[in-house]
């Protein structure tokens, strides 16, 4: 079997889980005799490729697609975008960053063919921009290669228009994988409605729909109405090559408690403070780690502030690779309170380095970790309880961490993708009866 797929980003250049499980998937997958393009926008070369073969798309000249631009344009039925696209900026300063990107760009999305395009491959303020790009690329791209692969896979939405054109240019089934949906990024009455456009737009034309939890794939089937039959779950696995041996040496005797991700209302990240605020009333021998950026950083400084706990609580800004591996080990709780998770493998990371873990009963990964301590995202008193038992009782931390070290070494990805490669065969299989 082999594939064609479209990320965003793979480490050790990467800015959340998405990155991380594109790895993992594609080791797995190499396991599973499976062949992978790996297409994505900005390759820095130092990317391990020992189990995919990497196409950096700012490599990639758009000039083997079509006579004209608009022969191209009308082949993909493309959809121009707008540009102003910020995520996870904070409402009272979108205002002020749209104007400023208004200046910057040009008045119209143009492209020129026989151009190529140097990708950022970040998520910055032409991140639609670059989305729309990706899609003439990724075309390109699937034309070039089209006698290398039997099915097309698309992480996520940026990723899902490049998707739809290489499916539309080379009759190829697609595939795209939802790792999470503009309903677990905002409340339903704020989500971004281009967004949505295009996560709609991606399941729609896709042959197969592949979830990371059941909690996601509910999701789909209603909020974006989805036939249940082409959508399947396959819940992530961890990766625990490189995990051992990380030393460390503890600056200060109290425990530490950790959160790690991005600080944004989705990981609700002001009710792990609130907890926080509520344990050390009972006790002060540990201190809290908020490791991660994002829009409500300042916010949650303030929140500490006001609450009068900043002598116990840390901002470490955003950490990777190594960075990540410490501060678990540094840690002897961590805590994921997610509000909307479609999976969340940081739990599965702390469990395999033997951190006992509290997560929110709103997350994909609560589906399978028996031996992670679950509370309701919005249940502080019990989050509080949580954590303060994990402290104090020496017995309940060491049966979550033996138990629960146990039970993510069995959540392989090698395990996921056989999965993700039946949901392959069945999609060439389903394409090959049209």
């Amino acid at each position: 079997m082999r594939v064609l797929m479209f990320g965003w980003e793979f480490p050790p250049h990467i800015a959340g889980g998405l990155g991380t499980a594109c790895y993992g998937m594609t080791k797995g997958l190499a396991e599973n005799d499976v062949k992978v393009l790996f297409v994505m926008p900005s390759a820095s070369g130092d990317e391990d490729q020992s189990a995919v073969s990497i196409i950096n798309a700012s490599d990639v000249a758009v000039d083997t697609v079509s006579e004209s631009v608009d022969e191209f344009l009308g082949k993909v039925k493309f959809v121009h975008v707008g540009t102003n696209m910020v995520p996870y900026v904070a409402p009272e300063d979108f205002a002020n960053v749209v104007e400023e990107e208004r200046k910057r760009q040009v008045k119209d999305f143009r492209i020129t063919y026989g151009q190529k395009f140097k990708f950022s491959g970040k998520y910055g303020t032409n991140l639609m921009e670059e989305v729309a790009r990706y899609a003439m690329v990724g075309g390109t791209i699937a034309l070039q290669h089209k006698d290398e692969f039997d099915v097309i896979h698309a992480h996520d939405w940026l990723t899902y228009l490049a998707g739809i054109a290489a499916k539309q240019l080379t009759g190829k089934p697609l595939v795209v994988h939802v790792h999470a949906t503009s309903f677990d990024r905002a409340s339903d009455d704020n989500i971004d409605t281009r967004v949505y456009a295009l996560e709609k737009r991606g399941m729609a034309e896709a042959d197969k729909v592949i979830t990371v939890s059941d909690l996601t794939r509910n999701i789909v089937i209603n909020k974006y109405g989805v036939d249940p039959a082409k959508v399947i779950t396959v819940h992530n696995a961890v990766d625990f090559s490189g995990r051992a041996g990380i030393q460390v040496e503890r600056g200060v005797k109290d425990k530490i408690v950790t959160f790690l991700g991005r600080v944004t209302y989705q990981k609700g990240p002001e009710y792990f403070i609130e907890a926080a605020a509520k344990v050390l009333k009972r006790c002060d021998n540990v201190r809290f780690v908020m490791a991660g950026s994002g829009d409500m950083l300042n916010r949650c400084i303030r929140h500490v502030a006001r609450l009068g706990i900043a002598d116990r609580f840390h901002f470490t800004g955003f950490l990777r690779g190594d960075d990540v591996r410490k501060m678990f080990a540094l840690s002897d709780v961590y805590v994921m309170p997610s509000i909307s998770e479609p999976f969340g493998i940081s739990p599965l990371e702390a469990m395999q380095t033997n951190v006992p873990s509290i997560i929110s009963k709103q997350s994909g990964c609560a589906e399978i970790l028996k031996y992670a301590l679950k509370v309701d995202f919005w249940d502080v008193d019990a989050m509080s309880d949580a954590i303060y038992g994990l402290l104090q009782y020496p017995a309940i931390s060491h049966f979550a961490v033996q138990n629960g070290y146990d039970e993510v070494n069995s959540l392989k990805w090698t395990a996921a993708a056989a999965k993700v490669k039946a949901v392959y065969e069945s999609a060439v299989e389903d394409a090959a009866k049209k």
